[in-house]
Parts: C-alpha cells; sequence; structure tokens
C-alpha cells in the first residue's frame, strides 16, 4: 500500500526557498543589472515578478524609526496591492535601491510565510551577491539610518510578534522582509 511522504514545514520552507530563488535568477535575466529607479519600477511593474500591484513611494510616514522600507497593503486583499515605502533618505541612492526592493518582493510576494532568510536568498540571486554580502549591504544600509541593532534568529512572521522588529521593518530577524506587509 503507497504512503504518502510526511512532509515537515521545514520540507515546506526547503521548496519555498528553491522557488524563491528561481523566481529571482529569472527576474535578473530578464530585468538584468537595476542599476536607478526607473529599472526597479520596471521590475515592480512586471507581473511575472511581482505577484500583487505595487507601488514604490519614498516617504517616511509608514516607516518605524530607523526602519529602511516596509510594505504596506493598500486594502484588506493582497490583490489590492502594496505600496513600498521607502525612507526618503534613498530617494538619491541608485545604488542602494534595488537592495531595499529586492528584499521586500519575497514578503509582497508570499506574503506572511516568508522569513528572513527568503528575503535575504531572494534579494542576493536577484542582485548575484552571496546572501552574506547582501546582509552586510543591507545592514550598512540600515545603519545610516540609526535606530535599533538588527537581531539575527529567524523567526516565520507568524511567530513573531510585532514588537520584534529589525531596523529595516521586519518583525523577524534580517533587514526588511516579512513582518508587517501583509496587513499592519
Amino acid at each position: 500500500m503507497y504512503e504518502p511522504p510526511k512532509l515537515t514545514v521545514d520540507d515546506g520552507y526547503e521548496a519555498l526557498r528553491g522557488h524563491v530563488v528561481d523566481k529571482a535568477l529569472a527576474a535578473r535575466k530578464k530585468h538584468g543589472p537595476l542599476a536607478d529607479e526607473r529599472a526597479v519600477q520596471a521590475l515592480l511593474a512586471d507581473k511575472d515578478v511581482v505577484r500583487f500591484p505595487t507601488t514604490l513611494a519614498f516617504d517616511a510616514s509608514r516607516l518605524q524609526p530607523g526602519e529602511f522600507a516596509f510594505a504596506a497593503s493598500n486594502g484588506l486583499r493582497p490583490a489590492d496591492g502594496f505600496t513600498l515605502f521607502v525612507h526618503p533618505h534613498f530617494e538619491h541612492r541608485p545604488e542602494a535601491l534595488p537592495l531595499l526592493v529586492g528584499y521586500h518582493i519575497p514578503t509582497i510576494n508570499y506574503l506572511d510565510v516568508v522569513t528572513n532568510r527568503e528575503a535575504e536568498l531572494y534579494g542576493a540571486a536577484l542582485l548575484g551577491l552571496t546572501v552574506e554580502d547582501y546582509y552586510a549591504r543591507l545592514c550598512a544600509l540600515a545603519d545610516e539610518l540609526g535606530g535599533p541593532a538588527i537581531p539575527e534568529p529567524e523567526l516565520p512572521v507568524h511567530e513573531a510578534s510585532s514588537t520584534q522588529r529589525c531596523a529595516c521593518g521586519s518583525s523577524v530577524g534580517g533587514c526588511g522582509g516579512g513582518g508587517r506587509a501583509s496587513g499592519a
């Protein structure tokens, strides 16, 4: 008699991580280097890359102190779209924008199932960096804004409380994924 495999949450996250990297590599191949805001806007407008409509706003009004970006839901459903609020400090920093935006794409696409690990994998693959180099660059950008230190533990968003936030907008460890994007 056939017994289906007993899959675990870890198996699910491993599959998600493979999918996240594949999607980032496809986006990189299609959009090439993300050298400026126009290229990032084109990436965000591509429905093959970003699942839900997303606009970019250089506006700190929805950010917490020290936070560099936050993907806010525009309504009650993901299909209502998102606004990706990026700290105005980075508005004229074309080299920083792909790093900041790339981290938030998995949160927009997969909502609250992603952790900082998926966000880091996606951003690194999108930009052709190692995960360690990508994370170091994000931390350096977060440090420019001051604010709380960035914690390292990995927690799924659904297990993190809204008070466990890093300097970049995440309610999980890392530099700005997960967190509030699906509705706060």
